[in-house]
C-alpha cells in the first residue's frame, strides 16, 4: 500500500480486511464509532484465531470532540486460585495448557463498558446487529490466512497438547493449510447467544457457568465465581504534552508509560530530519531508558512503586533525555517480552474516534480451546513471576504486566489521530515510529505505516536483544548504527511480521478522514 486513503463518512482501519469491513458496514448502517468498533471486535475473533480471541483481554482510548478521551481497562485478575502454592514444583508459570489460563478474560467486559458509553450519543443498534458479522464467519467458516497457517507451524509442538485445540484449530493432527476453509461453528453459537442474552451472560449468566465449568474439569484454577466477580473498569488515561499535540495511552498495568516517554524523550533531542541516523538512534535510544523504567514501575495498579505520572513530567523527561548519548549506543543486554494481538481504529461521521487493542498474549494464547463453547482462552497470566520478590509477583486477584496499549494524539490545530499496532515489546517503537513520521517529518500517513520499521529486543521471533531491521533501509544507515554500537541484525524480509500490524487514522477539522493499513497485515482501511 502506498497511498493514503479519505473519506468523510467515517473510516475503519483493521489489520484483517473482514474485520475493517464488518466496523465499516456499522458505519454506514447509522452506527457509531464504538458499534463499529464492537462489532469489528466480535469479526475479527473468528477471521484471525491465532492474534486474539473473546477469551482474551482489551483495552479503549474513546474521544468524542470536545471532551477528553475516555481509557477503559478490560484486563482481567488471576483467578482466586491461582497463587504460588498453586503452581509449587514450576520454575514459572507454564505458558501453554490449563495452567497458563489463569485470567479472566476481560474483552468481552470492555465491549459492554464501550458501548455504555455509545449509549450517551443517540439510539443504539441492536446487539444482535453488532455480532452478526462474528456469527456469520464462524458458521460459514474462513479462508486460513498465510500468518495464521505459518503461526500454526511454528508453534505446533507447544500447542497440539493443548485441550481443545486439535480439535478446532488442526486438521487430522496437522496445521491448515493456507487458504484452508476453517469453521467454527461453537463459537458461533456462543456469539449469538451473547446477541441474545447480553453481554453479561458471558460472566454472571448460563453461559459463565458453562465456561467456568469447563476451564475447572480441563485443570485451569479460573472458576465461575472468577468470572462473576469481574467488571472492566473506567481509568483515567496517561497523557505526554509535546509541542503540537498531546498524546494517550493506558496506564499500568499495560505499557502505555512506555510508549508515551519514548516520544517525550525524543522530542527533546531536537531531531529536525526523518530516517536518518539521529532519527533511528534517538528513538532506539529513548526506548531503553523508557523500558528501563518500565520494568521498574509497572505492575498491577494496586502495588504501583511509584506514580506512573511522575516520568512524564517535563522535568523528568528532560533529566532522562539528557543522559541519551546522541552518537552512541547504550549496551542492551535486557530481555524482552513477547506478545501478539490486534489493533483496530475507527473514527465516525460526527468525529468520535476509538483506539482498540484485543489479544491473547501469545498466538493462540494458552491454546486451550473450551469445546463447550469454542473460546480460545488467553494466557496473559504467564507474565506473572512466581518470584515472591518480583514486581509482578503471582497474586490472586492482581493484573498481570500487558504489552497492550492503544494509543490517540489530540493535535492543537484539531487533528485527531488513533494510532497503534500489535507485536508484544515492539508496540511503542513502531508507535514512535509511525508517530514521529507523519507528525514530525512530514510522512503521508500511509508511507509513515510502510515505511521501513525497526524493533529493539523481540516479539514473534527468538529470545535476542539485537536492534532488527527491515532490508528497505539504507546501507549507510545500517553502518552508521554499527558504528554507534547497536547490535544489528538486518532481515532478509523487506517487509516482515516481526515488526507488527500497525494502522492509523486522522481526522481534519475540515471533515477528511485519512486513513493507513499496514502491507504486513492481511487488513484494510475501509471508509464510508
Amino acid at each position: 500500500m502506498i497511498h493514503t486513503l479519505t473519506a468523510l463518512g467515517g473510516m475503519f482501519v483493521a489489520p484483517h480486511h473482514l474485520a475493517a469491513q464488518a466496523g465499516r458496514d456499522v458505519l454506514r448502517d447509522g452506527g457509531n464509532a464504538v458499534e463499529a468498533m464492537v462489532a469489528a471486535a466480535a469479526a475479527i475473533a473468528v477471521v484471525y484465531p491465532h492474534m486474539n480471541a473473546i477469551g482474551g483481554d482489551g483495552f479503549w482510548l474513546i474521544h468524542e470532540p470536545g471532551k477528553e478521551p475516555v481509557a477503559i481497562s478490560a484486563c482481567g485478575p488471576a483467578a482466586a486460585l491461582a497463587d504460588l502454592d498453586f503452581y509449587a514444583g514450576h520454575e514459572a508459570i507454564p505458558a501453554r495448557g490449563p495452567k497458563a489460563a489463569l485470567t479472566v478474560a476481560g474483552t468481552i467486559g470492555g465491549w459492554s463498558r464501550a458501548l455504555e458509553v455509545a449509549a450517551a450519543w443517540g439510539p443504539a443498534l441492536p446487539l444482535p446487529r453488532l455480532l452478526a458479522d462474528g456469527i456469520r464467519h464462524a458458521r460459514n467458516g474462513i479462508a486460513v490466512t498465510e500468518s495464521q497457517a505459518a503461526l500454526t507451524r511454528e508453534k505446533f509442538e507447544g500447542l497440539k497438547d493443548a485441550p481443545g485445540f486439535a480439535q478446532t484449530h488442526l486438521v487430522d493432527g496437522q496445521p491448515p493449510a493456507v487458504g484452508h476453509i476453517l469453521k467454527q461453528p461453537t463459537l458461533g453459537r456462543t456469539l449469538e447467544q451473547l446477541a441474545e442474552r447480553g453481554l453479561d451472560d458471558f460472566y454472571r449468566g448460563e453461559l459463565a457457568a458453562r465456561i467456568g465449568a469447563e476451564l475447572e474439569r480441563v485443570g485451569s484454577p479460573l472458576r465461575t465465581g472468577d468470572l462473576a466477580a469481574y467488571q472492566a473498569q473506567f481509568v483515567e488515561p496517561l497523557s505526554v504534552r509535546l509541542n503540537d499535540s498531546t498524546v494517550y495511552n493506558l496506564p499500568p498495568p499495560t505499557q502505555g508509560l512506555s510508549a508515551l516517554m519514548i516520544l517525550g524523550l525524543f522530542e527533546r533531542l531536537g531531531v529536525t530530519e526523518g530516517e536518518g541516523f539521529a532519527h533511528v538512534h534517538g528513538l532506539v535510544e529513548a526506548t531503553k531508558r523508557a523500558f528501563r523504567v518500565r520494568e521498574r514501575v509497572v505492575t498491577d495498579p494496586q502495588r504501583l512503586p511509584a506514580d506512573p505520572k511522575s516520568f512524564l513530567k517535563p522535568a523528568a523527561l528532560s533529566e532522562l533525555a539528557a543522559d541519551i548519548d546522541r552518537d552512541k549506543a547504550l549496551p542492551w543486554p535486557d530481555l524482552a517480552a513477547p506478545g501478539d494481538t490486534i489493533w483496530m481504529g475507527c473514527i465516525d461521521a460526527q468525529g468520535r474516534a476509538v483506539s482498540f487493542i484485543q489479544s491473547v498474549y501469545w498466538e493462540f494464547g494458552s491454546g486451550v480451546v473450551l469445546q463447550d463453547t469454542g473460546i480460545v482462552w488467553q494466557n496473559r497470566g504467564t507474565s506473572f513471576s512466581l518470584d515472591p520478590k518480583a514486581l509482578n509477583v503471582l497474586k490472586p486477584g492482581h493484573r498481570p504486566f500487558h504489552t497492550l496499549n492503544p494509543a490517540l494524539a489530540l493535535f492543537d490545530d484539531g487533528r485527531v489521530m488513533p494510532y497503534g499496532t500489535m507485536g508484544g515489546e515492539g508496540q511503542p517503537q513502531t508507535q514512535a515510529a509511525v508517530f514521529t513520521r507523519y507528525a514530525r517529518f512530514g510522512q503521508g500517513l500511509q508511507q509513515a505505516v510502510t515505511a521501513p520499521r525497526w524493533l529493539l529486543g523481540r516479539t514473534w521471533g527468538g529470545v535476542t536483544t539485537s536492534l532488527k531491521l527491515e532490508s528497505r533501509f539504507e546501507p549507510a544507515l545500517i553502518d552508521a548504527l554499527k558504528a554507534a554500537g547497536h547490535e544489528v541484525e538486518v532481515f532478509d524480509a523487506a517487509f516482515s511480521d516481526t515488526m507488527g500490524h500497525a494502522g492509523a487514522l486522522v481526522r481534519h477539522p475540515n471533515g477528511v478522514i485519512e486513513g493507513a493499513a499496514d502491507p504486513r497485515s492481511d487488513g484494510v482501511v475501509a471508509g464510508v
